[in-house]
């Protein structure tokens, strides 16, 4: 176990708590960079991803709180933030930040400082809505995430794959009956900008017919590595075998689809649909107004973290961090200082761990389970209105 630096400044509250006691999974009520700094000691450097959708600065009027400040008093906000944050990743994590146009380029700037422009990773165009906005000059249909790494080689080797969607699945057939199953066929030469002498070359099919590389391109292999590929029958020459040599790609080998940076609501969600979800599950209460749909975080848990590993969200919001790492068996820490954490979060993860079908539950095969502990910053003077409270201190294993 690895003792916390200050415990005596959390609370735990038995009543807010459910399920599974130390699973390590944290709900933590209180201002975000008092709760860090309380927790900074033990979870320094010991997360994979962080993931924040923060107040966006763009003067609306929400439900829950309104997101109208001072631009100099929010740069300043988010960047103090963002350097507490900083310190919580480990070699390989990410941190991932919502946004929208409001403020976008100033964050980008003040998160180059914290982390370094070299850290920078990309920017994740979200289709946040699909219907057409006619009362403004443009509709805004989307917004950003923008993504840096602690240390972009060890992200880069470290960040998952996606699986490939129904449309790339249906690219795979098994023309001539393979043994190894189906398969697609790729391109067989590149650009020859970097080419080296071996890749230009005069291959011959199993038909005598002779191929030459395109003007300006090369092939792939090398002369002996091709031959080889050809041998173990892994180059296509169409269905006469007068084709252009084509490298056979087999589904069985498949690992996955490099990210792309345009992500649509059909593939990952909308704030609407992720309100309707939240309205089926409380009922005419008062719910957020755009919350974040589970599958776009799930979609960002996919490639930042595997099962196990620790994700927190210093901005819990309706707490959907927490629900989506829940069901796909990750380690969390949400963070949330508004009344909701209490209104919404709570109900909301106790469902989850009763086995709610929503969101994403069906895809990750979520059954139900688990547990979470809450707790309060003992500081805030409203420690005895929230339940049953026993003193504990907070542990965790690493």
């Amino acid at each position: 176990m690895v003792k916390i630096n200050d415990y005596s400044k959390l609370t735990y509250v038995k009543g807010n708590s459910y399920g599974e006691e130390d699973t390590g999974n944290l709900i933590i009520e209180g201002e975000n960079c008092s709760i860090l700094d309380i927790i900074s000691e033990q979870f320094s450097n010991k997360v994979k991803c962080i993931y924040i959708d923060p107040p966006y600065n763009n003067g609306e009027k929400y439900t829950h709180y309104n997101d109208d400040m001072k631009h100099e008093m929010w740069l300043e906000e988010i960047t103090k933030t963002l350097e507490k944050l900083n310190h919580f990743l480990s070699d390989d994590g990410s941190i991932w930040i919502s946004i929208d146009d409001s403020e976008v380029h100033y964050l980008k700037v003040a998160a180059d400082q914290v982390f370094g422009r070299k850290n920078f990773i990309t920017t994740i165009v979200w289709q946040q809505r699909i219907t057409r906005e006619n009362r403004k000059v443009f509709s805004n249909n989307h917004e950003y995430i923008l993504v840096y790494a602690k240390n972009p080689i060890k992200f880069k080797h470290s960040r998952n794959l996606l699986p490939p969607n129904s449309e790339m699945l249906s690219r795979y057939k098994n023309q001539g009956n393979d043994p190894r199953g189906p398969w697609q066929s790729v391109s067989a030469h590149v650009q020859a900008g970097h080419a080296v002498k071996s890749q230009f070359y005069e291959i011959v099919a199993p038909n005598g017919r002779k191929h030459s590389p395109p003007n300006g391109r090369c092939w792939v292999y090398s002369k002996e590595r091709m031959e080889q590929e050809i041998l173990s029958n892994n180059i296509w020459f169409g269905k006469d075998g007068n084709g252009v040599p084509r490298i056979k790609k087999f589904l069985s080998s498949n690992i996955g689809v490099t990210p792309e940076t345009l992500w649509l609501g059909n593939d990952v969600g909308t704030n609407e649909m992720a309100k309707k979800h939240l309205l089926r599950l409380f009922p005419g209460s008062p719910v957020f107004d755009t919350p974040k749909p589970e599958s776009l975080i799930k979609r960002i848990l996919e490639i930042a973290t595997n099962e196990s590993d620790l994700v927190l969200d210093a901005y819990l919001g309706s707490g959907t961090t927490a629900a989506v790492a829940h069901k796909m068996k990750r380690r969390y820490i949400g963070i949330e200082v508004g009344k909701h954490i209490q209104d919404l979060v709570v109900p909301r993860m106790r469902k989850v761990i009763e086995g709610e079908s929503g969101g994403v539950s069906e895809e990750v095969s979520w059954q139900g389970g688990g547990g979470f502990s809450y707790y309060v910053n003992s500081e805030n003077g409203d420690v005895l209105n929230i339940g049953i409270i026993k003193e504990r201190k907070l542990k965790y294993s690493i």
